[in-house]
């Protein structure tokens, strides 16, 4: 969840460079900041509370790391904002994970901690070893292999201007420039630098003095790095013009459904290119994500039962390997992740090998480790997502899980050969309708004033718009900090309808389909008695929906398992509208960080 940014190189800004990539990474951690750089055997330490400033440095360096925090352990507080050091200030790191085991090794090595974080037993420790007469190198990896948990580190120490990042668990990425090498939790950070970056595996040893080398923390064995080419370009990780990176995403949706399509439709049939998983193996599925890859996991469950008539599970992945799965060979497990790095979904995909299962996965981020550990892939493609409410990964994950039903109709055989070049039709329509529904905003702001205004709001959907409901309530929630619930409109009149009154605003997706249309009406009409305001998502053309409800706005037509991909489209709008007048933190709301890297 924190954010790690490190450079050693040829340039003597090292310090700016660091704080500049670490602005890159507030989505990952915001609560507090800090740096430490080398000079001449010396190395200064600032760190802070709060946001970066539009803060820069003269100090010259060649080597510095730095940290942006979302706290897990300890208070907000300057002493536990990282680096943290060692009592004599010589050991020096940085942190993102969590150290399981700190009671115990405090009480074996009769170590003194000054913070109420885990991550001060990380230079504490390596520091005691290096007491003991070990080299910085062999006393770090002693030390990580006394640590249980997860933890991306990166390292210097006062007496020598050397580097050391060590991986287990969590995120970090090694950066190759010209005469200069990067740490960072994420992409976006560095491609302003360069586009050549390693990704570290668990128990990876960077060691980087007039040379890098890398090993593992258990090993000497020196590995040869795999060095990829990363085709994000440094402007996708900027606002471009947009006041926010959340707007942006917004507007960006029809062109990340066509980078999605892209490449995976071949003479008007779906071609996802699997490799490794046969989709004709497995009788049922299950889906693991979180948040909002949950709700997307939930929109897929229902196009691929009602389309390809395979059962499907979809559970939260944190809860998943906790119950004791029942898991064979006839079920393939689907999971799914923006960043590829969410600490949940990658711990229960691993349960899931661990007992046999294949795994297909649906990621956004290359060669990010869920990418890695799983037996196949389908890439989104949507670019870097940088606001923390996620937008364009939902609307990708569910086209690329349309395209993946499309694929199992066609092995299935459930549906004709020419239906499924008719769904495949209708998906490319799609971008062309988004691009109608952001023509909205304008309206959708009038909305938005009156919303604003309230304090909860009920969000109602039935059918393949129940997972909208649902994601549309989150997004709210998420920057507006009003409380808002998503339901299915159906099990309204089972609970929330006692809430219902003049101060309970009730957001509907109403679109028009053959099995749920009338009964939505009638759950607007029970509404509406209770005293109950109503802004409804309809059809385009459906004036029987605007004679029923307060406000409405309107998405165009399409088949009936694609309208999700236009009902979260003013859904969005109206959560980033609201929040912009109730002057919320919208690309950095409170309490949240982008990508979750702890269980």
């Amino acid at each position: 969840m924190c954010g790690i940014f490190g450079y050693k190189g040829i340039s003597s800004d090292a310090t700016n460079i660091v704080l500049n990539g670490l602005k890159k990474l507030e989505y990952r951690g915001y609560d507090s900041w800090g740096f430490a750089s080398f000079q001449e055997g010396k190395i200064k330490i600032k760190k802070e509370i709060g946001r970066i400033p539009n803060y820069s440095t003269d100090f010259t360096s060649h080597l510095s790391i730095g940290h942006t925090r979302w706290a897990t352990h300890g208070q907000v507080t300057a002493n536990n904002a990282h680096p943290h050091t060692s009592k004599d200030k010589k050991v020096v790191a940085v942190h993102n994970g969590i150290i399981e085991n700190v009671s115990e090794l405090v009480e074996k090595y009769k170590l003194e901690k000054e913070t109420e974080t885990d991550s001060e037993i990380i230079p504490l420790l390596i520091n005691h070893f290096m007491d003991e007469g070990y080299s910085f190198v062999n006393a770090t990896k002693k030390a990580c292999l006394q640590f249980n948990g997860s933890y991306a580190i990166a390292l210097i120490n006062k007496d020598s201007e050397e580097l050391i990042a060590v991986k287990m668990g969590s995120p970090i990425i090694l950066g190759i420039g010209e005469n200069e090498f990067l740490l960072s939790s994420d992409i976006p950070a560095l491609l302003e630098h360069t586009n050549k970056v390693v990704y570290l595996e668990d128990k990876d040893f960077v060691h980087i003095n007039k040379h890098i080398s890398i090993s593992k923390i258990d090993s000497e064995t020196k590995i040869i790095p795999d060095i990829k080419t990363i085709s994000w370009n440094a402007d996708s990780a900027e606002k471009e013009g947009y006041d926010h990176f959340m707007l942006k995403e917004i507007f960006q949706q029809p062109s990340s459904i066509r980078k999605t399509l892209d490449g995976l439709v071949e003479n008007g049939f779906p071609s996802l290119n699997l490799k490794k998983i046969h989709l004709e193996d497995f009788k049922r599925i299950t889906i693991l994500g979180c948040g909002t890859s949950w709700h997307s996991g939930l929109v897929g469950k229902f196009l691929i039962e009602s389309l390809a008539r395979i059962p499907v599970d979809v559970e939260y992945a944190s809860e998943f390997r906790y119950r004791n799965p029942i898991i064979d060979k006839d079920t393939l497990i689907l999971a799914i992740s923006q960043s590829g790095e969410t600490a949940d979904t990658l711990a229960a995909l691993r349960e899931a090998k661990r007992r046999g299962a294949s795994v297909l996965s649906i990621c956004n981020v290359v060669e990010s480790s869920i990418a890695r550990e799983s037996d196949d892939i389908l890439y989104t493609r949507a670019g870097p997502e940088i606001g923390v409410a996620s937008t364009k990964a939902f609307t990708t994950q569910v086209t690329m899980l349309y395209l993946l039903t499309a694929q199992l109709v066609l092995k299935n055989k459930s549906l004709s050969e020419n239906k499924v070049k008719e769904m495949i039709v209708d998906i490319k329509k799609i971008p062309e309708l988004i691009e109608l529904v952001l023509k909205e905003e304008k309206n959708i702001k009038v909305l938005a004033n009156k919303l604003s205004k309230k304090n909860n709001a009920l969000y109602l959907g039935r059918g393949i718009q129940f997972p909208i409901a649902l994601e549309g309530a989150l997004k709210l929630k998420e920057v507006s900090y009003i409380h808002a619930e998503g339901y299915p409109a159906a099990e309204m009149k089972h609970g929330p309808i006692a809430l219902i009154d003049k101060n309970m605003p009730c957001v509907v997706i109403a679109t028009k389909d053959i099995l749920t249309y009338d009964k939505i009406l009638s759950n607007i009409q029970e509404i509406k008695a209770r005293g109950g305001e109503v802004i409804a998502i309809g059809t385009k053309g459906d004036f029987k929906l605007k004679e029923l409800v307060d406000d409405i706005i309107y998405v165009p037509e399409t088949r009936y398992s694609l309208t999700p991909l236009l009902s979260i489209i003013p859904l969005q709008i109206l959560s980033y509208h609201v929040a912009l007048l109730r002057s919320c933190d919208i690309d950095k709301p409170r309490n949240l960080a982008k990508s979750v890297t702890v269980e």
